[in-house]
C-alpha cells in the first residue's frame, strides 16, 4: 500500500496515513457533494411529472436525472478546487478530499471538468439543447458568480449566488416540454427566496468557521435578530411565491392546500428562531439547525406535491 498524504479525521485533528482504493473513490463521490444533488434532483424529477401532466417517459427522465446529477457533481467539483484554501479551515469543510489530501486539486479540476463535458453531452443528446443550455449557465453561474466573485465579497452572496441552484426546475420543466413557460418560474422563484432562509440557518451554526475565513456570510457580520428577522421576511416572500402557482397554473385542491399547510409550518419555526435570537447569540437557545432541516423537510414536500398534483387530478 502506497502512501498519498491521505489525512484522516480524527476528531478536530488531521492525522496522517494510507489511502486505500475505497477511500480514494469515497474522496472523488464526495467532491460531488452528494446530498447538494439529491436535493437538485428533488426539485427536478417531480417537475417534469408537472410538466408532462402526468408519468414522463422514463428514458427521459433517466437522461434527465443522470445528466443533472452530473452537471451539479461537476459544479462541486470545481468549487472544491477554489474554495480549497477556506475548506481546510473550516470544521464543516475540512474532511473533504482536497484538505485531506486524498485527490489533488488538479485530479479534482481534471474530473470536475470531466463531469460538466459528459453532462452537457448527456442532456444535448438524449435530452434536448434548451436543458443543456440551462445546465451549463446554471454551472457558470455558480462557479464564476458565486463561488468566484460573491461569496467572499458580500453577505449577498447565497442571495444572488442561490440561483444557480434554481435552475433545475427550469431544466425538469424543459426536459418533457422544449420550451420555458410560467409555472416552471413560479417554481424557480420558490427555490430562489427558499434559499437564503436554508443557508443563513447552516451559517449561522458555523459562523465562526466563515468568520475565520473572512466570507462575509451574512450571520458573520449582522446579529442573530437581524438574520432571524431577514429570514422571515424571506420566508413570507416564498410561501406567498409557492401559492402564485394555483392560478397560474391551474392547479387542483391538492398543491394550494399542501403548500399552505407546509408554509404555515415553516413561518412557525421561521418566527421561533428569530424570537429565540432577541437579546441572545447562544447558538445553543437559537438552534438554528431546527429551521435548517424544517426547510429541507419544506422543499421536499412541497415538490412532492407538485409531482402528486397531475396524478390525482
Amino acid at each position: 500500500m502506497t502512501y498519498v498524504g491521505h489525512r484522516a479525521p480524527v476528531g478536530d485533528a488531521l492525522q496522517v496515513g494510507p489511502a486505500t482504493g475505497r477511500d480514494v473513490v469515497a474522496a472523488y463521490v464526495g467532491l460531488t457533494k452528494p446530498r447538494v444533488i439529491e436535493l437538485l434532483l428533488l426539485t427536478t424529477v417531480p417537475v417534469m411529472f408537472f410538466a408532462a401532466g402526468g408519468i414522463p417517459d422514463l428514458g427521459l427522465v433517466v437522461a434527465t436525472v443522470v445528466g443533472g446529477a452530473l452537471s451539479a457533481g461537476s459544479a462541486s467539483a470545481l468549487n472544491c478546487v477554489y474554495d480549497r484554501d477556506i475548506d481546510e479551515q473550516m470544521r464543516r469543510t475540512r474532511r473533504r478530499a482536497i484538505p485531506r489530501h486524498i485527490v489533488t486539486p488538479r485530479a479534482a479540476l481534471t474530473f470536475g471538468l470531466a463531469l460538466g463535458v459528459l453532462a452537457t453531452v448527456v442532456l444535448y443528446v438524449w435530452v434536448n439543447p434548451l436543458s443543456a443550455a440551462l445546465s451549463v449557465v446554471a454551472e457558470c453561474f455558480y462557479l464564476f458568480v458565486y463561488t468566484m466573485l460573491l461569496k467572499r465579497r458580500t453577505t449577498q452572496n447565497i442571495v444572488w449566488g442561490g440561483l444557480a441552484g434554481c435552475f433545475p426546475a427550469l431544466i425538469g420543466w424543459t426536459a418533457v416540454t422544449d420550451h420555458l413557460a410560467w409555472s416552471p418560474v413560479v417554481l424557480f422563484l420558490v427555490v430562489f427566496f427558499w434559499t437564503p432562509p436554508h443557508t443563513w440557518a447552516l451559517a449561522l451554526r458555523y459562523r465562526e468557521d466563515y468568520a475565520g475565513v473572512d466570507v462575509p456570510m451574512l450571520p458573520v457580520v449582522a446579529r442573530a435578530e437581524v438574520v432571524g428577522r431577514k429570514v422571515v421576511l424571506y420566508s413570507w416572500v416564498m410561501v406567498a411565491t409557492s401559492l402564485v402557482l394555483w392560478p397560474v397554473a391551474g392547479t387542483g385542491p391538492l398543491y394550494p392546500v399542501v403548500a399552505a399547510a407546509l408554509g404555515a409550518g415553516f413561518l412557525v419555526q421561521a418566527h421561533r428562531m428569530w424570537a429565540r435570537a432577541r437579546g441572545t447569540e447562544d447558538l445553543s437557545m437559537i438552534k438554528p439547525m431546527v429551521l435548517f432541516h424544517a426547510s429541507n423537510l419544506y422543499l421536499s414536500l412541497l415538490f412532492v406535491a407538485v409531482a402528486l398534483e397531475p396524478l390525482l387530478r
